[in-house]
């Protein structure tokens, strides 16, 4: 029998009404958005199911509502009886994916991303940064155009998604000359993204150095299942090394397609993506096409887990 991974979202994946339907359904998931709100102070879960969109994009508030309702769904799958081999999670979802593991409560999690969602905002001025989808190129061709391009400004590779999409990230005109050069390599499609800060390049670096002081206040546990680390793409199961992969995390590229060819590797053929969306889903599907695939953000996603084989999700 394969092996079960669950994988979590990160920032770009969040609506207003998300975790709603969860919320009502489920006692353990109420729970949990109880837990998110003490925990700030603020009734996170109300911006989560009623927004309003322009407060829930704010990065400091997406990031805390975003790993809330994913754990909140988490926990309605753990209140059915399934379980993971492994779990990963992309930028900010391997935070979700580290408390999902057991190496952070719920509480210190939300606490936390709130914090680094914030510093990154502030770490780049308005208008200096900004992020494009690359689309129909490899990453090591998108590595060489930003190289160009940083030349007079810093651009660089910060989400590896699939084989042919690589997200860059950078300064604004940067940015600029990479996706023209992009096009003129032969991408299919070079996309701006609407994003609020340049994340995952070095123009982060304000915010790697605010974090380190929160990330050093907090003893992580070991995991209880293995992660798979976005910066590495490792297994990663002692708490102890947990704050220096979070710490790298923020101005190094994401690792997607390394992370599901590895899980792929250690024998992962089912991912449950846990959290609102479906984007992960869709990648997976691109990285490692054979393997069995489910979204879960809402009830209906809970029920279908029911026609796997006993055991399937230990």
């Amino acid at each position: 029998m394969g092996k079960t991974a669950f994988i979590f979202p990160g920032q770009g994946s969040q609506y207003a009404g998300m975790g709603k339907e969860i919320h009502d359904v489920a006692a353990a998931a109420r729970a949990a958005f109880a837990e998110a709100d003490r925990a700030l102070g603020f009734p996170l879960s109300r911006l989560c199911f009623e927004g309003p969109e322009e407060e829930l994009r704010l990065t400091e508030n997406t990031q805390p509502a975003i790993l809330a309702t994913s754990l909140a769904i988490l926990a309605a799958i753990r209140e059915k009886g399934y379980r993971a081999d492994y779990v990963a999670g992309h930028s900010l979802g391997e935070y979700t994916a580290l408390a999902a593991a057991g190496s952070l409560d719920l509480a210190t999690a939300v606490r936390l991303v709130r914090g680094r969602g914030r510093y990154m905002q502030e770490a780049v001025p308005a208008g200096r940064g900004a992020m494009a989808a690359i689309l129909g190129l490899d990453s090591a061709a998108v590595a060489e155009i930003c190289r160009a391009a940083a030349q007079s400004g810093v651009v660089a590779p910060a989400n590896i998604n699939a084989p042919d999409q690589t997200v860059i990230a950078g300064d604004q005109a940067a940015v600029a000359r990479a996706s023209e050069a992009a096009k003129a390599r032969g991408a299919k499609r070079v996309l701006p993204l609407a994003v609020s800060a340049p994340f995952h390049c070095e123009l982060m670096a304000p915010a790697r150095d605010r974090l380190a002081a929160d990330l050093a206040a907090i003893e992580f546990r070991d995991l209880e299942v293995p992660l798979v680390t976005n910066v590495d793409a490792a297994e990663l199961r002692s708490g102890a090394a947990v704050r220096d992969s979070l710490l790298r995390q923020v101005v190094q590229p994401v690792r997607w397609v390394e992370c599901i060819q590895n899980l792929a590797a250690a024998g992962v053929d089912r991912f449950v993506e846990v959290g609102p969306g479906k984007v992960l889903t869709g990648l997976v599907k691109r990285i490692a096409p054979a393997s069995e695939t489910w979204n879960v953000e809402g009830i209906r996603g809970i029920e279908a887990l029911a026609s796997l084989k006993p055991g399937a999700t230990m």
